[in-house]
């Protein structure tokens, strides 16, 4: 996965964040990057819940250096579109949007929701445990 251009799902941010299982793994895949900001969302609200300040989720966030992508009008149909394939997976909206932003920038995807293997979407899936 070293030097591989990827899109991070939530799961494989907090994987990081919290020294997870799968975390080298994930490590390994950070250099170039991106994140969906519907992932951040997810990401800083989950920190925030389990007792961070906005200001510390926020900081562990930009410590990884992921870059982020807007979700636009245009991610928010493809995430839609998703839902019909995604739906007997029980994908939530921050799933398909790093799913659709794989797809608007050909990367991978990586994630360490399993519920996601045997997808086949248009763009690869990578589990990171």
């Amino acid at each position: 996965m070293s030097g591989a251009k990827v899109v991070f799902d939530s799961s494989a941010v907090l994987a990081l964040v919290f020294g997870e299982t799968g975390s080298d793994v994930a490590a390994r895949a950070l250099p170039g990057a991106v994140v969906s900001a519907v992932n951040v969302a997810e990401v800083v609200t989950r920190l925030i819940d389990l007792g961070s300040s906005e200001a510390e989720a926020l900081e562990a966030l930009a410590t990884l250096g992921l870059s982020v992508r807007v979700f636009d009008e245009a991610l928010a149909v493809s995430a839609a579109r998703l839902r019909t394939a995604t739906r007997g997976k029980g994908l939530s909206l921050g799933d398909r949007a790093c799913i659709a932003q794989g797809l608007r920038e050909g990367r991978s995807v990586l994630t360490a929701d399993r519920a996601w293997a045997g997808l086949n979407l248009g763009t690869e899936v990578t589990l990171i445990r």
